[in-house]
């Protein structure tokens, strides 16, 4: 099984684990869906929200892990 690390891509993710929709959800990225989600990683996405990628993705991991 794999994991999530804070330098992948938002859409790798996502597609890799479409589990973690929900954990994007909690933290109110709705932005899987925009033209920014295709470039930034994990950790950029979340600084520019103002969010721990550090918390984040540890919950991602929790989720894809069961």
């Amino acid at each position: 099984m794999g994991k999530i690390t804070k330098d992948m891509g938002l859409i790798e993710i996502v597609q890799n684990y479409p589990e973690t929709i929900e954990i994007f959800q909690k933290y109110g990225l709705g932005c899987i869906g925009c033209a920014a989600a295709r470039f930034e990683n994990l950790e950029a996405g979340a600084k520019v929200h103002g969010i721990d990628p550090d918390k984040m993705v540890e919950d991602l991991n929790a989720v894809i892990q069961g």
